[in-house]
């Protein structure tokens, strides 16, 4: 039987001569098959040479220095088994995207507004041209037709037919070309240091993504997209709309684009060359290839997706019950029930303004309260050696991975209508290059829609890395469960208790070696952690009354998000000790912080391959890792 470890291709795995290497004396090792005995030629590989002058062919390849003398060298034309191959699409060149772009981008919507056309037009269409499956249409009713002015009625009366058609297809001649031509001019590149796109026909636009301030790499999978086997790419840039996207590629194609840029970002190097891929496993044909996809595509959307690559293990499992009731028992919920009443009582009462006024609204808040639901649908969390990947969604799947470091605040909070379930959520300051206007932006900044107190430390631990082991149990008991009388919080002193009359014994901070603990509230609890190394000031606030009191506010300065990172009712000498302290503790994190280049140590040790200590003619390298 064949050991799955050799390689398919039988020229792998010799020497540049083209000869079969001798297995080294000893015990068996797997590795290539014995050498037949000697006798007279048999079909299979050629004996080996007798000893004399060497052969022609390509120079075999010196061992590194101090490799033992015969180790095997690694072939040139290939690189070593085990390195970080790049993609083709990674290769620095210019590239086109995938061929159904124009159609995913635009032709859906010219589909939808020729369906509506032949949808108002059924009648005449079928009268026209299938006359016998509407006897029924009376002579007053076609004399409306063509008098009512109508273009179609014009073209009808004067039996301008084929014109029309030229017309059309005229027309959709054009579209189809300027949809070849934005194609054909849309182009990407990934180079080591940049992504960068260009598109355009008469007015041309050039992006540039610099690697090492990549925010995240996001994965969408539209509905239609992924019948299709496409998917878009959406690289998040440090700035304001300044997000590339890759719209659309192969859902393969994307993935292994994603996993390059992910490398590139982290400060690593890919080799240059990697394997062919098998010409067994193309499809026969392009109709195989397409059936199959969107066979896929439909399993995908009702089994869930199964990816080229290996997926992570989700840490956190939302049950789909746990999900529809936090959105039943919700703030949100409760102002829907008040709105219902509302209209109830105004159509009792005979009020129709309560009509008119409230029920595009309910409208409006049921269909968000439906999107929530199926968003978070297929939820997962997981740690990869480029980041977190989060993936949600029900029909239109999206993936993201926030590499390290790009944390800016985070954010554990409770609803008093959860505090009998345990249940608590976590969102996140993040860069997500989207502009302000962008409402999909809070789905890029909730990280755990729903969890108990678990959930939380299983997510703060993949978001937090820096933070120590004994530090654990002190963050999550104190500052996510914790009460007035848990922990050593510095809080609200009691006479400053009018500014949170509620929470006051709750309201305080904490500060730890790499995080700042913000902890308020008492009928909605937040915990906010501010990790130092990403923190970009903070300030003191005092104001008459305050001064009066002799307490101040504090207020962390981050990107903007949904965390604030706001604290009020401190004691005035100790946020004068905190602002002095979190200044120190900032400057000294920032300086020693190198997650924007997360993978360049290990990039420091080049990825070589080990030499076999065994003698002459030892096994097929082993690549480090």
């Amino acid at each position: 039987m064949t050991d799955p470890s050799l390689p398919s291709d039988p020229g792998q795995g010799r020497p540049p001569g083209g000869f079969p290497q001798q297995p080294p004396a000893g015990p068996p090792v797997a590795g290539p098959p014995p050498q037949p005995p000697a006798g007279p030629p048999v079909a299979g590989p050629p004996p080996q040479p007798p000893a004399g002058p060497p052969v022609a062919g390509p120079p075999l390849q010196s061992p590194p220095e101090g490799a033992p003398h015969g180790s095997p060298q690694p072939s040139g034309d290939r690189a070593p088994a085990g390195a970080l191959v790049r993609s083709p699409l990674s290769d620095g060149e210019w590239h086109r995207l995938h061929p159904l772009t124009p159609l995913l981008r635009g032709g859906l919507f010219l589909l939808v507004i020729i369906g509506i056309i032949v949808s108002n037009l059924r009648d005449r269409l079928v009268y026209i041209f299938l006359p016998g499956l509407v006897p029924d249409v009376s002579a007053e009713e076609v004399a409306e037709w063509e008098s009512s002015g109508d273009p179609i009625d014009w073209i009808i009366v004067n039996e301008l037919y084929v014109l029309a058609i030229v017309a059309v297809l005229a027309v959709l001649l054009i579209l189809f070309g300027v949809f070849y031509m934005s194609w054909r001019f849309h182009q990407f590149r990934i180079t080591e240091d940049v992504v960068e796109v260009k598109s355009g026909i008469l007015f041309r636009t050039q992006r540039r993504a610099p690697l090492d301030r990549v925010q995240g790499v996001n994965l969408t999978r539209p509905m239609i997209a992924r019948l299709l086997g496409a998917a878009k790419l959406e690289v998040v840039g440090a700035g304001t709309d300044g997000n590339v996207k890759l719209e659309y590629l192969s859902t393969s194609n994307a993935e292994e684009v994603r996993a390059d840029i992910l490398r590139l970002a982290s400060g690593r190097r890919l080799a240059e060359k990697g394997a062919a891929r098998d010409a067994s496993a193309l499809p026969g044909s392009r109709t195989a290839a397409i059936a199959g996809t969107v066979s896929r595509g439909i399993t995908g959307m009702i089994a869930g997706d199964d990816l080229a690559t290996a997926e992570p293990e989700s840490v956190v499992a939302i049950p789909v019950g746990r999900l529809i009731a936090s959105q039943v028992i919700s703030p949100g919920t409760v102002g829907l029930l008040v709105g219902v009443t509302a209209v109830i009582v105004g159509a009792v009462n005979g009020i129709p303004w309560l009509l008119f006024g409230f029920i595009p609204a309910l409208i409006g808040f049921g269909a968000y309260w439906v999107r929530q639901i199926v968003k978070s649908l297929r939820y997962s969390i997981a740690p990869t050696p480029d980041g977190v990947r989060i993936t949600f969604g029900l029909l239109t799947t999206i993936t993201e991975i926030v590499p390290p470091g790009r944390v800016h605040a985070v954010e554990v909070s409770q609803s008093i209508l959860w505090r009998g379930f345990g249940w608590w959520t976590i969102r996140i300051n993040r860069l997500t290059g989207r502009s302000m206007a962008d409402s999909s932006t809070d789905q890029f900044t909730t990280v755990l829609p729903v969890g108990t107190a678990a959930d939380v430390e299983r997510v703060l631990r993949l978001l937090l890395t820096d933070v120590p082991e004994d530090e654990w149990p002190i963050l999550v008991r104190d500052g996510v469960l914790g009460g007035p009388q848990d922990g050593d919080f510095i809080v609200t002193p009691k006479r400053g208790w009018w500014v949170r009359p509620l929470s006051w014994r709750r309201n305080g901070f904490r500060l730890a070696d790499d995080v700042l603990l913000l902890r308020r509230g008492q009928i909605w609890r937040k915990l906010t952690i501010l990790p130092f190394a990403r923190l970009q000031s903070i300030a003191i606030q005092q104001g008459p009354l305050d001064r009066l009191a002799r307490i101040a506010s504090i207020n962390g300065q981050t990107v903007t998000g949904p965390v604030m990172a706001y604290l009020a009712g401190v004691d005035r000498d100790a946020a004068l000790g905190l602002f002095e302290d979190v200044a120190r503790r900032t400057v000294t994190a920032s300086s020693d912080d190198r997650s924007h280049r997360w993978g360049a140590e290990a990039d420091a040790v080049p990825a070589s391959v080990p030499w076999s200590d065994s003698g002459a003619g030892g096994d097929e390298p082993k690549a480090i890792g």
